[in-house]
């Protein structure tokens, strides 16, 4: 079966986080990243005080966000890369 395009997976990380794991094929890595990046997003959110702002109180979670999406986006690259090499095309 042909793996999704790396740039739809990229997409699909952006909007949803965590599916861009499961159109990479790795269901378990998708569902840890959004596990920490809402938990750590909780965190920060309690821990910082009501004057800052939203990016700020949801900071945590931000910066887990942002690890999940590139890191959807490089599984899907190098899968995409393995089926082609794998199937001689270029």
């Amino acid at each position: 079966m042909k793996p999704v395009h790396p740039y739809l997976v990229l997409l699909i990380a952006m909007v949803a986080p965590g599916s861009g794991h499961w159109a990479a094929g790795n269901i378990q890595r998708g569902v840890m990243f959004a596990w920490f990046m809402f938990i750590l997003g909780w965190i920060t959110w309690k821990l910082t005080p009501a004057e800052m702002s939203i990016f700020a109180r949801l900071s945590g979670g931000l910066i887990v966000y942002g690890m999940s999406v590139l890191d959807a986006y490089r599984l899907g690259r190098l899968r995409w890369v393995r089926h082609r090499l794998a199937h001689g095309s270029k």
